[in-house]
């Protein structure tokens, strides 16, 4: 369950984050009470993952799965640069991600 729990932090993280970005836009009460369940609901799933699962590898999971996914949706719905070294950045993140549980 540790797992299941740490990638629903991490796609909370990225409803925060998406909601920052909105906020930014809109100011209203929607999107930062959005963002507050997210980041609410990302703090709470990560408290339980790390329950079973190592910190470091928690932490590094869970900031992957924002930083990648937040810059997904950045390209995606905002319109942000599609750009192959974006692209392969984010790839990279998630190698290095990968290779903290793989070399564990």
């Amino acid at each position: 369950m540790g797992w299941v729990f740490l990638i629903l932090a991490g796609i909370c993280e990225m409803v925060g984050v998406a909601m920052i970005n909105k906020l930014h836009k809109d100011r209203n009460l929607k999107a930062f009470s959005l963002m507050f369940i997210g980041f609410g609901f990302s703090f709470f799933f990560l408290s339980l993952a790390m329950k079973t699962l190592p910190m470091g590898l928690s932490y590094a999971v869970w900031t992957g799965i924002g930083a990648c996914g937040g810059a997904i949706l950045g390209m995606v719905i905002y319109g942000e640069s599609k750009k192959i070294s974006r692209i392969f950045s984010i790839i990279i993140i998630l190698i290095s991600v990968a290779g903290l549980k793989i070399l564990e």
